[in-house]
């Protein structure tokens, strides 16, 4: 793997980290430079990100959500003259709480873009609205996640 799909996938699975160990602000900078797109068709950046967390995400007593989100299958496409680069991932979403055992409770897809600043590789843009399959949210968000229903 090349040094740009390392840096590119370690941005994947730091967001993971940062938002299973409830250092929300954390995994919010790593879209400083970004726009993210969400299922209402929002535009968010970074502070909009994170108050949109704050606001929905429940945060236990040992400080965290609860969760593991695993990332897989990515696929990077770079153009390193142009410091530019695009992944499509999966992600699924575990959660077990005292209330709640152990389950897979949303699972879909990120379609990241990647812009090269230096030598350092940062988010440019994310499109947060890709839910496919929804679980019990109950035990995590703070608002109903379900998709709107179609036509």
């Amino acid at each position: 793997m090349s040094s740009s799909a390392t840096a590119i996938t370690n941005l994947l699975y730091t967001y993971a980290e940062n938002i299973d160990a409830g250092r929300l602000e954390d995994a919010a900078t790593l879209f400083r430079h970004a726009t993210i797109r969400t299922r209402g068709g929002t535009v968010l950046d970074e502070a909009g990100l994170l108050n949109l967390w704050r606001t929905n995400v429940k945060i236990y007593d040992d400080g965290t959500p609860r969760t593991k989100h695993v990332i897989t299958n990515p696929i990077i496409e770079i153009d390193d003259d142009a410091g530019r680069a695009t992944c499509r991932s999966y992600y699924t979403v575990l959660q077990a709480t005292s209330a709640l055992p152990l389950q897979v409770i949303a699972a879909g897809r990120y379609h990241d873009e990647f812009e090269r600043a230096g030598e350092t590789w940062r988010f440019a843009s994310r499109d947060y609205s890709l839910l496919d399959l929804v679980g019990d949210f109950s035990s995590h968000l703070l608002m109903d996640p379900s998709p709107a229903p179609e036509n």
